[in-house]
């Protein structure tokens, strides 16, 4: 299959880096942003095409789908100009930073036909895939779910420390992984929302700090923390007290609550949750189906990300 990547950044270099695990799969071109670094990324991926027009990429003979890992504020358009284009569509999370473009990509992906799926690699990633499976099986239940997400965050930099043309959003990214989660993990809507958030950073504009609260009509209830102003050990913790056990998650480990490693090798074909997001994409274009991540199932996270950002002003 032959696909296009768009993003030069620091996550556009994580797929990429996931793809060269995937058999029969050809990136055949890379749309940036920023000229130096598209070709520099193109040349050290051995890609054979770039451009910074999006339109130039797509019209190359044989493209089948596109992988976005683009900045936040243009994932909706873009990814209705893939649909518009007749493309399958991956777009990292979160798929649009306001509510109203995320619902009309959901409608365009939805009368397009094609694939359409989102970037929500807590799905994927093996401990959480160890925990649904549990659930999925009778054997855990969910009572609560603790998550902190903790970041430093007060210059504009991505994931490298390289500078960033656009602002991330504590809310509509960071806080979008785990709104989804609970709910995929616990199978229910979320009922109950209240959000509370610290004060806007004068240079970038954003809130550096967010606490939110959810519970499901069964009872099941999620803390989240959210800071970009923590200096310490970086990266989302999860901590899910179910009726038969508790258990804490950290990228790719998960343990008891009293600390023992649980081996969670052989859950998935790969370690690797990006990679495993982008075989579920190509599987779901192959086989002819909705992929777990559409951008149908994510909407309703968008919707509390929407009920959140009217509650913190």
């Amino acid at each position: 299959m032959k696909i296009v990547v768009v993003g030069e950044g620091a996550f556009g270099r994580k797929h990429l880096d996931a793809l060269a695990n995937i058999h029969d799969i050809d990136v055949v071109s890379l749309a940036g942003g920023v000229e130096a670094m598209t070709a520099k990324v193109a040349a050290e991926y051995n890609i054979p095409h770039w451009s910074l027009n999006l339109d130039e990429c797509l019209s190359l003979e044989g493209v089948e789908a596109v992988i976005l890992v683009s900045p936040t504020p243009i994932h909706a358009e873009q990814a209705m100009r893939v649909l518009d284009a007749g493309k399958h569509v991956f777009v990292e999370i979160p798929m649009a930073d306001n509510i109203k473009d995320a619902r009309a990509l959901t409608v365009k992906a939805k009368t397009s036909g094609l694939v359409a799926m989102v970037g929500h690699v807590r799905r994927f990633n093996p401990p959480h895939q160890w925990v649904h499976n549990k659930i999925q099986s009778g054997e855990l239940n969910i009572q609560q779910m603790d998550v902190t997400t903790f970041f430093f965050r007060r210059s504009n930099t991505n994931a490298l420390g390289e500078p960033r043309r656009w602002t991330d959003h504590i809310l509509w990214h960071h806080a979008a992984h785990t709104i989804d989660l609970f709910m995929y993990q616990t199978g229910e809507d979320v009922s109950d929302v209240y959000a509370v958030a610290g004060p806007l950073n004068a240079e970038l504009g954003i809130h550096m700090d967010m606490a939110i609260i959810m519970r499901t009509p069964s009872g099941k209830i999620c803390n989240l923390s959210l800071s970009f102003n923590n200096e310490g050990p970086l990266g989302t913790n999860f901590r899910y007290i179910c009726d038969k056990g508790t258990y804490t998650a950290y990228y790719d480990d998960i343990k008891t609550g009293a600390g023992e490693a649980i081996d969670i090798s052989n859950v998935d074909v790969s370690m690797n949750g990006i990679e495993l997001m982008q075989r579920e994409f190509f599987s779901a274009i192959y086989e002819d189906r909705e992929p777990n991540g559409s951008v149908a199932q994510i909407l309703p996270t968008m919707e509390i990300m929407e009920k959140i950002e009217g509650m913190i002003g």
